[in-house]
């Protein structure tokens, strides 16, 4: 009996440890399944993070080969005057117009097209500005001093803009990547006449027509900014296209009374306008609104698809401040502003002070901001600079959705009474935009979607010279479609370690 009983008891104890063994067994399997399963996922997570470092905001690399000189030869030069009389007029010009007094360059690539080689474009320009000129005939005139008051006006006295014809040596394809921007552009566009005019009878814009050995050409514009914004030049070439194809009425009737946007009498500026730099009495003609810098500066030009821009906007969607607030607008160009900011700030300085403030500017349309809102086809410029401030710390540390409602905060802060305020804040003080950088964007101004009969540019874009307090986002080449919908190019001028911080930044924050 006790050996039967030892021997049951045995069973017994061996069933035990098999059940024990087997009860360890499973928890060992689940907690190696798991470990396992953990460390699959953070090496996926750290690949995936590699990998959105790599491929979002692509470094736009430089053509192997790019043609600075395009061996662009001069055939003629001449003006073009108005295909009617109008009566002469002094136009008022704004506040905003007033500190405007800069060129701006652009340049406009169309391939060849079998109807319209170069010649007859070149004709058929020629005659379709003297129509325009007839509804733009400020753009004919001259700039002038009022005797009295001592501003800026423009004399619309027919005195007509120039026209330049010439050739390059080589074609379209030849010169290559027509995103990048490549100094030699600049070939393109006449930003004078001083060899046949005085330089107090310069035109306020001057066209230039360059033929390429392939048919295709480019359109160079250069026009004073003080007649246009980036909205109603879109609207000029609308009306340009328009007269070209023969149509029986423009595009867009311009509204050229900019006594619309005078200052209020006397002036009111309820604001403080922190955005606003005040110039010392005297030295208003030594100053512009951005100074070229005589540092040598590196220059990068970081690519996001519309994919990109996607993800960013998600990435910040998901963050919970940017989804408890309402007012917040996660638009492609307040993410793209937001994250371009934080890298930055950031970037500059070498003492690394996170207690610095740091303040972005960025235009605005003041048009539907108005009340009443001011025509949408107002010809001349209707934007003015918002602003986000913050200090270094808080870009540093906060979530990206943070940024974006700042800066969706600096455009929703542009009411009325904030526009009126610094208008008239212009008429008492006489200043310009101030901060740390401009975010200047060609992003969705919609040029190359002109049609004109020829078709639709190729490419559009500014001629750019570096600035290391201005930032350009200008968009890429989108065959067949809607510009709006393309990705966008951000170029960035910096001294060369600043440079390799913003790079670094640029691509950690977007993988993070």
């Amino acid at each position: 009996m006790i050996f039967c009983f030892t021997n049951f008891t045995l069973k017994i104890s061996v069933y035990v440890v098999l059940i024990i063994c087997t009860y360890f067994h499973n928890i060992y399997t689940h907690i190696h399944a798991s470990l396992i399963t953990h460390i699959y996922k953070y090496i996926t997570t750290q690949q995936n993070r590699k990998q959105r470092e790599k491929t979002m905001g692509t470094l736009y690399q430089e053509p192997p080969s790019l043609l600075q000189d395009l061996k662009v030869t001069v055939h003629s030069s001449s003006l073009v005057f108005p295909s009617q009389e109008s009566e002469r007029k002094s136009m008022f010009l704004s506040n905003i117009d007033q500190v405007l007094n800069f060129s701006v360059e652009t340049v406009h690539f169309f391939p060849s097209k079998k109807d319209f080689p170069p010649e007859v474009v070149a004709e058929k320009l020629k005659h379709t500005l003297a129509k325009a000129l007839v509804p733009y005939d400020f753009l004919a005139g001259r700039f002038n001093r009022n005797p009295k008051t001592g501003r800026l006006e423009i004399d619309c006295n027919a005195a007509g803009v120039g026209f330049v014809v010439a050739s390059s040596e080589y074609t379209l394809d030849e010169i290559g990547d027509l995103v990048y921007p490549n100094p030699g552009f600049a070939q393109l566009v006449c930003k004078t006449l001083g060899y046949i005019l005085k330089p107090d009878d310069q035109p306020l814009g001057i066209f230039q027509l360059t033929s390429f050995k392939c048919g295709g050409f480019a359109m160079g514009i250069s026009t004073n900014h003080a007649t246009f914004d980036g909205l109603s030049f879109k609207h000029f070439l609308d009306n340009l296209a328009s007269l070209a194809s023969d149509k029986p009425c423009l595009a867009v009737i311009p509204c050229n009374d900019r006594q619309l946007l005078a200052a209020r009498s006397p002036p009111q500026v309820p604001f403080s306008h922190p955005e606003l730099l005040k110039i010392p009495h005297g030295q208003e003609s030594n100053l512009s609104v951005f100074e070229a810098t005589q540092e040598d500066l590196a220059f990068n030009i970081f690519r996001l698809t519309s994919g990109d821009i996607a993800t960013i906007k998600e990435q910040a969607k998901a963050t919970s401040g940017a989804a408890n607030n309402a007012n917040t607008r996660i638009t492609g160009f307040n993410v793209v502003a937001a994250h371009v900011w934080r890298c930055k700030a950031l970037s500059c300085g070498a003492d690394n002070n996170m207690e610095r403030l740091s303040t972005i500017l960025y235009a605005v349309d003041i048009r539907p901001r108005l009340k009443p809102p001011l025509p949408s086809s107002y010809a001349g410029n209707a934007v003015l600079t918002a602003y986000a401030t913050a200090p270094c710390k808080e870009l540093a540390e906060g979530p990206l959705a943070k940024l974006v409602e700042m800066v969706s905060e600096g455009a929703r802060r542009m009411t009325d009474e904030y526009a009126r305020s610094a208008i008239d804040w212009g008429e008492l003080y006489k200043g310009f935009p101030h901060g740390e950088f401009l975010v200047s964007s060609w992003w969705r101004l919609g040029f190359a979607e002109v049609k004109y009969p020829w078709g639709r540019p190729r490419y559009s874009c500014p001629i750019v010279y570096h600035r290391k307090d201005i930032i350009l986002l200008f968009p890429d080449i989108n065959e067949g479609g809607d510009e709006r919908d393309s990705g966008v190019n951000v170029l960035v001028a910096l001294p060369a370690e600043e440079m390799k911080k913003f790079q670094s930044l640029f691509h950690e924050l977007l993988a993070a």
